[in-house]
């Protein structure tokens, strides 16, 4: 089972990233997480397969977010998909400089969050 975490403070945004990535063919459990500060709580009670997380959120954004999962001995193995309304090319380096697989803006189309997902837990998936 492919265990992905969903760190987003729109309520509406994370169902519609969790509705999205259940269409994927593998049995997933999902973990959602309405801030960075509440990411940080679940990250060490369960073992993630994938985060995919806001920039834009309370306390702990989500740039800092990537750049502690990315820091982290614990967590640096774990991809990570950046999904914002932040568009631009400096948007886009920084959280790929920090450490993001992807980065994908919204609105975005369920189906490209699928490929970027199955491709991130594949890669993942021989090292577990």
């Amino acid at each position: 089972m492919q265990r992905i975490l969903i760190v987003e403070d729109s309520e509406t945004m994370r169902a519609l990233i969790a509705a999205s990535l259940e269409d994927l063919e593998e049995p997933l459990k999902i973990t959602e997480a309405a801030s960075g500060f509440e990411a940080l709580r679940c990250l060490p009670r369960d073992e993630f397969d994938l985060i995919v997380t806001d920039i834009n959120m309370p306390d702990i954004n989500g740039l800092e977010l990537v750049s502690f999962v990315k820091n982290s001995p614990l967590y640096s193995s774990i991809p990570l998909v950046i999904v914002s309304t932040e568009r631009s090319e400096r948007d886009r380096e920084k959280g790929v400089s920090l450490g993001a697989d992807a980065y994908l803006v919204k609105p975005f189309e369920p189906e490209a969050l699928r490929e970027i997902a199955r491709d991130l837990l594949a890669r993942r998936r021989p090292g577990r």
